[in-house]
């Protein structure tokens, strides 16, 4: 396996860092296949998040160009694909809705620019090294989220498949309208989607493997909506005119109502863009058998969407689709991105007459048919066999993203998962806190250590804590400590405790004041490292004379035998 070299000083500002004479032609051909797939799935999403309006094809064709362009360019996976996705579209879409129906003059400059803060958002991430971060979540959340959000496309294509607009309210404004849209269905429409759909599922692997199935589904709906549907086709809803030149630079756009709502919108779409990202550079990695630089990715990508932002282009991330597509077709470097820009790019000035006349039916069956693939179906039958808790988990992540917020669904399904995780860790721990009073108790420690606990004869407890003592363990310490007899002697036994948290810290000082006070003999033995510096700290050892947390286990043990026996004597006399 080869492995990138250690990150540099400043990632992300070296231009053309993955390219490799060694393998143009792989590169280009991967470019160049990749750029027939990005096609129609940026017309379909910029359409989506545009609601039909007129400009969205372009936002969606440019932001495959830009995205696709700068990520390669300053990214830190060679061989990665970005352009919009499914989930960065359902995210936009809400953006684009929310902040134009506020302010119908200025909303699309505001959610343009929404895109260039995620952008920057991106940047910052990467410069802070917070790639390995991202994608630290428990895959019940990002199962339940990526599900969720295939639902949301899915939903909103309803419309555009009923041969209508996207009603207004997002998921449950169109199933509210559900009965209006089946009541003005428009059959030539449904009966191009349907014909889409069908290609999409039913092209056989072998023409898949040289033409796209969904660029057959685009010409051959297109061309079908000239012939089968001619005496409806002038009633067909199609793309319209696109902008054949450069797009116009958009200026960034504030509104200080909805600043605090572009912020949240802002940080929503970075993060998501993040974990789209890094989650198809790991896929990458498997296939190509190297490593990427997440932080520099995360450069490369937020430099990709500020671009794109700049340029009315709709964001984007790391397409998985694309990605494995260029890489079966040989693409490795950086020069597969940059030439399916390229090529994109051509298409865009040349030949835009000829997309403005695809039926936004096809493109809703397009749509639809990715929001179908984002589901994980894989995981959604097995999650109840693997953990009912799991399953809970990812069903409540689903529900709140479809019904409620993105933010709220991922923070709310990360705290229970993390809950849970505590429980468990704690649980686990627990039985890492032992306290024996006698040499036949559950402990590891020499035989001579066992004899001296016998010689106590039930006065001496020997409390031992191993490994890695967090906040969860605290509950524990507590427990064992107030489950002590009567006993004259406690030692506290550190020696093989290799971290020890703050809360577990506090917990182990409130268990030797609460022995001080009832005028035991206490003994703390074992610490090293940050575990006594820890306990140095907060003070604990001043509370303990010194030859009480100097000595070893076997010294306290023995210590502690000698007074209690030396006590009982004086008492006798």
């Amino acid at each position: 396996m080869t492995t990138s070299s250690a990150p540099p000083r400043r990632p992300g500002l070296r231009v053309l860092n993955h390219i490799s004479t060694r393998n143009i032609k792989g590169d280009l051909f991967g470019g160049v296949t990749a750029a027939v797939i990005a096609l129609p799935m940026a017309l379909a999403f910029g359409v989506a998040a545009f609601g039909g309006a007129e400009g969205g094809a372009a936002a969606g064709l440019w932001g495959a160009v830009l995205v696709g362009l700068f990520a390669a360019l300053f990214g830190g996976t060679p061989a990665l694909i970005s352009e919009p996705t499914g989930p960065m579209t359902v995210v936009m879409t809400a953006v684009v809705a929310d902040l134009s129906s506020r302010d119908p003059q200025n909303g699309l400059a505001m959610a343009f620019t929404v895109v260039m803060l995620a952008g920057v958002f991106q940047i910052l991430f990467g410069l802070l090294k917070l790639g390995r971060y991202v994608t630290q979540m428990p895959y019940t959340v990002i199962s339940g989220f990526m599900s969720g959000i295939g639902i949301i496309l899915i939903v909103l294509q309803i419309g555009p498949f009923l041969g209508q607009a996207i009603p207004r309210g997002g998921v449950l404004g169109t199933l509210s309208s559900l009965p209006a849209l089946v009541q003005n269905v428009q059959l030539d429409e449904v009966v191009l989607a349907v014909i889409t759909l069908a290609v999409l599922w039913f092209t056989p692997r072998r023409v898949r493997t040289v033409v796209p199935a969904q660029l057959i589904a685009l010409v051959l709906g297109t061309l079908l909506s000239f012939s089968l549907l001619q005496g409806d086709a002038d009633g067909l809803r199609r793309i319209g005119v696109i902008a054949s030149g450069f797009p116009e630079l958009q200026i960034p756009h504030f509104q200080l109502p909805q600043l605090q709502l572009m912020l949240v919108d802002a940080a929503v779409l970075g993060m998501l863009g993040c974990i789209d990202a890094l989650l198809t550079s790991v896929i990458a990695d498997s296939i190509t058998r190297t490593e990427h630089n997440s932080n520099k990715e995360l450069i490369g990508q937020g430099l990709g969407n500020l671009v794109s932002g700049l340029f009315g282009g709709l964001p984007g991330a790391g397409a998985t689709m694309g990605t494995v597509v260029n890489i079966q077709s040989g693409g490795r470097s950086a020069l597969s991105g940059i030439s399916r820009a390229l090529v994109l790019m051509l298409v865009i000035l040349a030949g835009a007459r000829l997309a403005g006349e695809i039926p936004l039916a096809v493109l809703a069956g397009i749509a639809l048919k990715v929001g179908v693939d984002i589901i994980d179906w894989g995981f959604l039958r097995r999650a109840h066999r693997i953990s009912i808790k799991g399953a809970l988990i990812m069903y409540l992540v689903i529900a709140l993203t479809v019904l409620v917020d993105l933010i709220a669904a991922v923070g709310i399904g990360v705290f229970i998962a993390n809950i849970l995780t505590i429980d468990k860790m704690g649980e686990l721990q627990a039985k890492s806190v032992k306290s024996v009073s006698t040499g036949d108790g559950d402990l590891d420690i020499p035989a001579d250590d066992k004899a001296l606990l016998d010689q106590g004869k039930g006065q001496v407890l020997l409390f031992q804590l191993n490994g890695a003592m967090l906040f969860g363990v605290a509950k524990a310490i507590g427990r064992e400590h107030n489950a002590v007899g009567d006993c004259k002697a406690v030692i506290f036994d550190l020696s093989e405790v290799s971290h020890l948290g703050v809360t577990a810290s506090l917990a182990v000082e409130n268990a030797v004041e609460e022995a001080i006070e009832k005028g035991r003999l206490v003994y703390v033995v074992g610490a090293t490292g940050t575990t006594k510096r820890r306990l140095q700290n907060l003070g604990l050892y001043e509370k303990l004379p010194d030859d009480h947390t100097s000595i070893s286990r076997h010294e306290a043990l023995q210590r502690a035998v000698t007074e209690i026996a030396a006590s009982a004597d004086g008492s006798a006399v």
